[in-house]
């Protein structure tokens, strides 16, 4: 009897290493975002008065959510890197984005008023948007075909593996010597930059794409993207994206604020409820780390558009009913809340499905501007619609009903699924 095995490709030194470096990036990424989400309430209650504003809770709720929309801004600028990285290099322009959000992040904790910590998140945000399209690019063209697609779920678990680091960081620093020592422990990430510089070389991709052609300006690059080959794939991609951040920054963003607001409902004292809000993003972590894994296999069975399908699905359920009923429930919506906190954690991984299928649908000449523009752009009407999302919440004096409302945007992205483009079964194009 004959048998046969699998054998998977072995990987290089600088397939590990340059994994590492943009799993580590993407963590700390990750880390550094959901910082400000854990801190925002006490920051800003600091903040506010030295700003010559009152520190109400209808004012802590709106400012809120104006620092997350210019932190959303400063993302969707960060399209900037991709046509870098196209003429420059990968490795290299990943180091730029990780300096630009530690030292920006390592400034928020040293800001004296709401104006100052505006320009550092923004600025974070910046290079923050720009370092999941470097690694994500860097790991596709770097890994061996039968590995990428698994390569690409495993990065991308670095993002809430950092939301898990953020609330750990809250529960034992953040709740003792509060939310400036957040901000500077978010400006570790630095000191990955020497580990990058002297580990990790360029994709072997663009290595070969420079050496038989020439390095592509910038403007061309970026300019492929709105090609007759590339225009509609790129409209759509944008488009899905812009239905994710809406579901992340509207939904997830939130959660530290709804935990807070149910357990003070609930007779928990303000530690108490500090504490069970660093609980529940380790929750909603463990369940977005769990549905990256899941994801690569079911898009190689299933296929990319079905399979971010089930997690649009998943998504507007879970925001859906989390913060239009269970918010409001009457007893126990505290425990219930923390059961539909999984659930948005396991559909919060649709976003590791872009890492794995927007490399798949362009070439290497522009792949990195492609990336970045399709995960940056669509931050812009993130940012307004972030920004309609704290007027609902100053206005109807309550988070649920607004946030649950965002879950809208998932039926418009699962209405336009079927018009993507399928890329299950063909290789990375040169």
């Amino acid at each position: 009897m004959v048998t046969s095995t699998v054998t998977r490709a072995r990987l290089t030194t600088n397939q590990i290493r340059g994994f590492w470096a943009a799993w580590g990036g993407w963590a700390l990424d990750g880390m550094d975002s959901f910082i400000y989400a854990l801190v925002l309430a006490p920051a800003l209650r600091e903040l506010l008065p030295r700003s010559g504003i009152p520190s109400t809770t209808e004012n802590v709720a709106y400012y809120g959510s104006v620092m997350f929309a210019l932190f959303l801004i400063g993302w969707g600028l960060s399209m900037i890197w991709g046509p870098l990285a196209d003429r420059f290099g990968r490795v290299r322009t990943l180091m730029l984005t990780i300096l630009c959000y530690s030292v920006f992040t390592f400034l928020s904790g040293l800001v004296t008023n709401i104006w100052q910590l505006a320009i550092c998140r923004l600025i974070a945000g910046i290079g923050i948007g720009g370092e999941w399209s470097m690694g994500g690019t860097f790991v596709a063209e770097e890994w061996p075909e039968d590995r990428r697609k698994m390569g690409a779920g495993y990065m991308h678990t670095g993002y809430y593996f950092g939301f898990f680091l953020a609330a750990l960081a809250n529960a034992y620093i953040g709740a003792k010597y509060g939310w400036r020592w957040m901000f500077i422990l978010g400006g570790t990430p630095a000191l990955l930059v020497t580990f990058i510089r002297y580990g990790v070389h360029e994709s072997a991709a663009w290595r070969q794409r420079v050496a038989a052609t020439r390095r592509p300006k910038m403007r061309e690059a970026f300019g492929k993207l709105f090609s007759s080959t590339y225009a509609r794939r790129t409209i759509l991609n944008s488009t899905y994206l812009l239905v994710s951040i809406v579901g992340l920054w509207a939904g997830s963003v939130y959660v530290p604020t709804s935990i807070i607001q149910l357990a003070t409902r609930a007779g928990y004292t303000a530690a108490d409820a500090a504490r069970l809000a660093s609980y529940g993003t380790m929750v909603l972590s463990v369940g977005t780390i769990l549905g990256c894994l899941v994801l690569p296999p079911l898009a190689e069975s299933l296929g990319r558009r079905l399979t971010l399908g089930i997690y649009f699905l998943i998504m507007f359920f879970s925001i859906s009913l989390g913060f239009g009923y269970v918010f409001y429930l009457p007893a126990n919506a505290l425990t219930w809340f923390f059961v539909v906190l999984f659930f948005l954690g396991v559909g919060g991984a649709n976003f590791a499905m872009y890492t794995l299928w927007l490399p798949e649908q362009y070439s290497t000449e522009c792949r990195a501007s492609a990336f970045a523009f399709a995960t940056s752009v669509g931050r812009f009407a993130g940012a307004g619609i972030t920004f309609l999302v704290g007027a609902g919440v100053a206005y109807f004096h309550t988070i649920g009903t607004p946030v649950a409302l965002t879950s809208i945007a998932f039926l418009i992205g699962l209405a336009l699924l079927p018009l993507g483009e399928e890329t299950k079964g063909k290789p990375l194009p040169a």
